[in-house]
C-alpha cells in the first residue's frame, strides 16, 4: 500500500482532479463535443445550439477554461474558446501511465 498518499496528492493529480470535475458534468460534456478539431466558438454560439441559458453556458464555459480543458482568447468584445488538446492529453497521459506502473 502507498501511504505517502494519505495526506496530499501530487500537485499533477490536483490538475487532473479540476478536470475530471469539469468534464463529470453532462453540459460541459456536451459543450466539449459541439468543437470541431481545432474550432474555436464563441458563447453565443454555442449558446445558440443549447438548450442552457446564454449566462449558464457562461458559467459552463468559464469552469471548462478554469479546469485547462478549454483556452481563450478575447479579441474585440467576443471570447473565442477552443479544446487545450495538450492540457487534456498530458491528463489522459498521467492517467494511463499511473495504470500501466500499478497493474
Amino acid at each position: 500500500m502507498k501511504t505517502h498518499y494519505t495526506q496530499a496528492i501530487p500537485p499533477e493529480w490536483a490538475a487532473m482532479s479540476r478536470i475530471f470535475l469539469a468534464l463529470g458534468d453532462a453540459h460541459r460534456q456536451r459543450i466539449l463535443l459541439l468543437f470541431e478539431p481545432g474550432e474555436r466558438l464563441n458563447v453565443g454560439q454555442i449558446a445558440e445550439v443549447s438548450t442552457l441559458a446564454r449566462s449558464t453556458v457562461s458559467h459552463h464555459l468559464k469552469v471548462l477554461r478554469e479546469s485547462g480543458a478549454l483556452a481563450s482568447e478575447k479579441i474585440g468584445k467576443e471570447v473565442w474558446f477552443w479544446i487545450d488538446r495538450a492540457v487534456l492529453e498530458t491528463t489522459l497521459t498521467h492517467v494511463l501511465n499511473y495504470l500501466k506502473e500499478n497493474t
